[in-house]
């Protein structure tokens, strides 16, 4: 089966196709647009530049969508998906509007190919009300004011990419399998995995046996760590306030939270961590302090989800910042010993893929797990395509 991912930013189309086989997967072909003001354009483009290179069979599209409220797991994306994105935009601007074009573009190129949404919130339906309620009356519940997660298709490649490199491909097999059949029964001991995607983008995830368990964002992408430009967690009482002090407007306070917070925010240099890194070695105080919030926030929730998850089998790092910052790593890592965690430093500077980066005496792992949100999107989507061809109903 041949699946297309398409990836929608604000500005941006990227794509990959995947030939799956069983359970395997080859990469095809990929390519991408910036600048986009045109998504029929571009993907128009994009599908002539694939039968151009002899790509012309597409049995399926899949879509890594972001938050559909009360929607959500890896389902067939019709006409009530469009409308579930545009319905909660409000809380995810930058990627909901986007998506939501990009699925009726292909719906009207290409009518007959069945396309699939992956929200991201899919790895966080069975995260037990306890961890996923706020303490908000219960009318701002109904009204879909909870947590959410998001970064769902990366963590759930953690999950199962770390289960087989830990030997536990009962527990992979499960998490492969998760939004097929749902959480399936451990009998065996329990594998427990704290989750780090750093990137532009960052969150922790606990996950039990393959299962998300608790996670570090919620309502919107907005929260948990300082992101690039996205302000993290906050008080709620802050936006009030400053909206009195400051004399902002609502949507002017959104914009600045949304654009000029974060690591932007703290910094004063920019948003890419490269940059602050470089300005808080020549001794920029504000770039340290970037650096320290960011560490001080990570490891935060590791803290949070080890006693959650009453222990830690393996310590996950992914995505851009986590792959190629050996010095962050350290600082994540520094005097866990108490915990049973210690880090190997030359096998950390070396940071070969899928190593355990852990020295001789610690009880826990680290692994870094390059990314791969698509093959998971890819997966996902010719799964749900075959189990409907097996039974149509």
């Amino acid at each position: 089966m041949n699946v297309l991912v398409a990836n929608l930013g604000s500005t941006s189309f990227k794509y990959r196709l995947y030939a799956l086989d069983g359970g395997s997967a080859r990469l095809l072909a990929r390519g991408g647009f910036e600048r986009v003001t045109d998504y029929g354009a571009v993907i128009d483009q994009a599908m002539g530049e694939l039968a151009a290179a002899g790509h012309k069979q597409i049995d399926a599209v899949g879509f890594k969508t972001v938050l559909g409220g009360d929607i959500t797991g890896c389902l067939f994306a019709d006409e009530s998906v469009e409308k579930a994105l545009l319905d909660t935009a409000d809380l995810a601007p930058a990627h909901n509007p986007p998506y939501a074009a990009g699925i009726r573009t292909f719906r009207e190129r290409l009518p007959a190919v069945p396309r699939v949404a992956l929200f991201e919130t899919a790895f966080y339906q069975w995260v037990a009300p306890a961890a996923h309620r706020y303490a908000v009356p219960e009318a701002w519940y109904k009204a879909g004011i909870r947590r959410y997660g998001f970064h769902g298709a990366s963590h759930k490649f953690m999950a199962e990419r770390s289960a087989e490199l830990l030997g536990r491909e009962d527990i992979a097999a499960a998490a492969r399998n998760l939004y097929l059949h749902g959480p399936a029964k451990n009998t065996g001991a329990p594998l427990r995995v704290i989750s780090c995607h750093l990137g532009g983008s960052s969150s922790v995830t606990a996950i039990r046996d393959g299962v998300a368990v608790a996670t570090s964002m919620g309502l919107s992408p907005q929260s948990g760590l300082p992101q690039n430009n996205r302000v993290g967690d906050l008080d709620s009482a802050a936006l009030p306030c400053a909206m009195r002090r400051l004399g902002l407007t609502v949507e002017e306070a959104e914009r600045q939270l949304a654009k000029e917070s974060g690591l932007l925010g703290l910094s004063g240099v920019g948003n890419d961590l490269r940059d602050i890194k470089a300005a808080a070695d020549r001794g920029d105080a504000r770039a340290r302090l970037a650096i320290d919030a960011l560490v001080y926030s990570i490891r935060h929730y590791i803290g949070a989800f080890w006693v959650q998850l009453g222990g830690c089998d393996a310590l996950v790092f992914t995505a851009g910042i986590s792959e190629n910052n050996p010095w962050l790593r350290e600082a994540v890592c520094e005097n866990l010993a108490a915990l049973g965690l210690e880090l190997d430093p030359a096998a950390n500077a070396a940071a070969a893929p899928e190593t355990d980066l852990a020295g001789k005496t610690s009880r826990t792992k680290i692994l870094v797990i390059p990314a791969n949100e698509e093959l998971v999107v890819a997966r996902e989507t010719a799964r749900l395509v075959a189990a409907r061809r097996t039974n149509p109903k």
